[in-house]
């Protein structure tokens, strides 16, 4: 497969330069020199036997494309790595190699090791997203723009109110993406240390200390829930970078124009319609992220496994748990750019709102005229009035304000119990926001909280 066309361009090319076939034999190394210095500790191993090992085989030349084709034989890495490793051995100590562990413990204490820094990048990523939403809400707490649901116009906010709710998205996934634990594995052929009996369990503990992993309950073969755990973490961020991506292209169209991806030579340009500037990041964000959930299908529907050691489950989670590290992590590079360079154009949300002359406000008009028109035209007069009006200003390209002051039933009301300045205020989108205001200090102040 053309990786370097197809799939890599949607990752982080950092990750992908720390994730690779000699990155995974390091970490499965990792995994077994700790096995060996934990169990000399405990007199299980003679002494210097753990140094000896490390000494041969921290500079060994594995050879990973062997290991590779030895995965169609043994079913995963561990296998042919642990041969090739306790080949590398002097005969006294190839016994000790490797003691009381299975493949499983290898690949998934490796995995582990592996995501680790992956998930210390994404939680600085999102703290980069994090410090950009909060510049953006500060700049726009008052940018007064529609707000639209079904796709259609509805009633003014504030940009900095939608930023918010990107930010506030992002934060909720990083604290949760903060809460997984990637625990260390070990527990023999099926789990229950065989052969150490209760020193197995102190020689686990040991090892997660050792590797600066979590110490599990129990070895966890066929108990997912950690990896179940992490999945849906990923995915659930996946989900608030994707929200971002949607918005922002959607406020981008050429009609709409409120934001605009930031700039720079070559991005967002066509093959073959040169005014184009296409929101190149989001499609970006949004390719990964559609590939990270289907990914976490995958992961989920390997939850269950069977007895002691799943068939088929367990290979299926390696690709798709790496993969969606790697795709998210890509996904919050582009997204921090995005947020940090974001270009805002308040004069657009300007005009968007004077899109339909003003009849965004005709549910606050209505609020306004229902107890003066009532009583004298009956209780939808209000609602048909304030929708009429509207219609008018669209048609005539007038304000709202005036369609609604010329109106023969409103006119015949104005300088009694109706005001014009009243009626005018009605109309102003700056005088409808609601909470916005309060809802960004009170984002900004959960959002700067720890």
């Amino acid at each position: 497969m053309p990786d370097a066309l197809l799939r890599h361009p949607f990752m982080s090319q950092t990750a992908l330069a720390e994730c690779h076939d000699q990155a995974m034999v390091q970490a499965m190394l990792a995994f077994e020199l700790a096995l060996a210095e934990v169990q000399e500790a405990h007199g299980a191993v003679p002494q210097g036997a753990s140094a000896e090992m490390r000494r041969c085989l921290e500079s060994h030349p594995f050879d990973s494309a062997a290991i590779a084709a030895g995965i169609a034989s043994g079913g995963n890495a561990a296998i042919p790595f642990v041969k090739q490793a306790r080949a590398a051995l002097p005969d006294e100590l190839k016994r000790y190699w490797h003691m009381g562990a299975t493949s499983q413990d290898v690949i998934d204490s490796a995995l582990m090791l592996l995501l680790k820094p992956r998930l210390a990048s994404l939680d600085a990523l999102l703290l980069r997203c994090r410090a950009a939403a909060i510049e953006l809400m500060t700049a726009h707490e008052r940018t007064v723009m529609v707000g639209r649901t079904l796709m259609q116009q509805a009633l003014p906010m504030t940009f900095g109110v939608k930023v918010a709710h990107w930010a506030i998205g992002l934060e909720q996934a990083r604290r949760r993406l903060a809460q997984v634990e990637l625990p260390v594995q070990f527990g023999g052929a099926v789990g229950v240390h065989s052969g150490w009996d209760e020193q197995g369990l102190d020689f686990m503990g040991a090892l997660a200390e050792r590797l600066e992993l979590a110490a599990p309950v129990l070895p966890w073969h066929t108990n997912r829930q950690p990896i179940h755990a992490l999945g849906t973490a990923l995915d659930a961020t996946a989900g608030a970078a994707e929200k971002l991506a949607l918005d922002i292209s959607l406020l981008t169209q050429t009609e709409v124009g409120e934001v605009a991806e930031p700039s720079a030579p070559g991005m967002g340009e066509s093959s073959s319609m040169p005014h184009k500037r296409n929101p190149v990041r989001c499609a970006m964000i949004r390719g990964a992220m559609r590939q990270v959930h289907g990914y976490t299908t995958v992961l989920l529907n390997a939850a269950a496994q069977p007895l002691e050691r799943g068939l088929g489950e367990w290979h299926a989670e390696w690709s798709p748990l790496v993969d969606s590290a790697l795709l998210l992590e890509g996904a919050l590079e582009q997204a921090a750019t995005l947020l940090e360079g974001l270009e805002v154009n308040p004069e657009a949300m300007r005009r968007n709102l004077a899109a339909t002359g003003g009849g965004i406000m005709a549910e606050p008009v209505s609020r306004l005229l229902a107890p003066v028109l009532a009583p004298v035209l009956g209780q939808d007069a209000a609602k048909r009035i304030s929708a009429e009006a509207a219609e008018t200003a669209r048609l005539q390209g007038i304000p709202y304000a005036e369609a609604l002051e010329t109106h023969a039933e409103v006119k015949a009301e104005v300088g009694g119990k109706l005001e014009v300045e009243a009626l005018r205020q009605a109309t102003d989108p700056a005088l409808y926001l609601g909470s916005s205001q309060a809802q960004v200090q009170r984002a900004m102040a959960w959002l700067q909280r720890e």
